[in-house]
């Protein structure tokens, strides 16, 4: 046998409904370190593969959401516990493009804390944001906080593993399903952020996430009748933001624009950001009936 063996680069798959199907389309691109050498290839998702995905985050909507909001605090802590357990995965991945290796383990132990944050606040944040509403007649009036529905998300380009876990956290903790587009350039820690889900206690189809080209997609995430809100934290071009805001508008859907560039900062993680996933419902009861 020759010693001059050629790698065999691996394409990473996309993650839907607790499967990792290639694209329908069959499109994959190629994935860069930072000198420019070929790491793998990605699948390039299509208009096909979101609609899917969103049809698959609808299917798991009501099973996710009538969880008790402590199981779904356990399911992140368990998420964070096998991220963990997945520590020098994320070593390799990050690595190659462009983290240090002291940037990575902080990374890595960012996004365990992140994941650890939310989890706490997902029995929790009804009391804070929850009230008791005084009225004038005899009646008690209830306002609480029930989930949106079907979320989509850009994860943030440049922080491909700390910022993809920031986003989905809240999404998921307060009861929504969503589907996520991973960071273009840096894909990987994304599809490897998907094993960890698979491998923890997450039903398929809470999380979703595709890989491929956020100019090809962003008129599908914004113009899909059965998403009720869509979140990004990137700066995106003025074209690209008109266009979302104008194709939000067709259907009430919700648009959550939330620019961070320190995923490390304060800034980064509130209780404030379950409440953007989140309805008020208000309910009137008679006293003394």
């Amino acid at each position: 046998m020759s010693d001059s063996r050629i790698d065999v680069k691996k394409t990473y798959k996309m993650y839907l409904g607790g499967n990792f199907p290639r694209s329908e389309s069959g499109r994959t691109y190629k994935v860069y370190d930072g000198d420019k050498n070929l790491l793998a290839n990605a699948c390039q998702g299509s208009r096909k593969d979101f609609r899917d995905a969103v049809k698959i985050a609808r299917g798991a909507f009501s099973g996710w959401s009538a969880r008790s909001a402590y199981n779904r605090g356990q399911i992140l802590y368990r998420i964070a516990e096998m991220l963990e357990d997945r520590r020098d995965q994320f070593m390799k991945e990050l690595g190659p493009i462009g983290f240090k290796t002291a940037e990575a383990e902080a990374d890595i132990n960012a996004s365990i804390d992140r994941l650890i944050y939310y989890a706490g606040w997902a029995d929790k944040y009804q009391q804070v944001f929850g009230s008791i509403n005084p009225v004038a007649s005899s009646h008690f009036n209830f306002s609480l906080l029930e989930p949106t529905g079907v979320v989509a998300a850009f994860a943030p380009e440049k922080s491909p593993l700390l910022g993809l876990a920031s986003v989905i956290a809240p999404i998921i903790v307060g009861g929504n399903t969503c589907v996520v587009l991973a960071s273009e350039e840096y894909p990987l820690p994304a599809i490897s952020f998907a094993e960890v889900l698979n491998s923890s206690d997450v039903p398929g189809g809470v999380v979703n996430i595709l890989t491929g080209f956020r100019e090809e997609l962003s008129e599908h995430f914004s113009t899909h009748m059965d998403v009720n809100a869509m979140v990004y934290t990137d700066k995106l071009p003025q074209e690209m933001k008109k266009s979302i805001d104008e194709n939000a508008s067709l259907n009430v859907k919700r648009i959550i624009n939330k620019p961070i560039d320190d995923w490390y900062s304060e800034e980064a993680q509130s209780p404030y950001f379950l409440t953007n996933f989140q309805e008020t419902k208000t309910t009137w009861h008679p006293v003394g009936f």
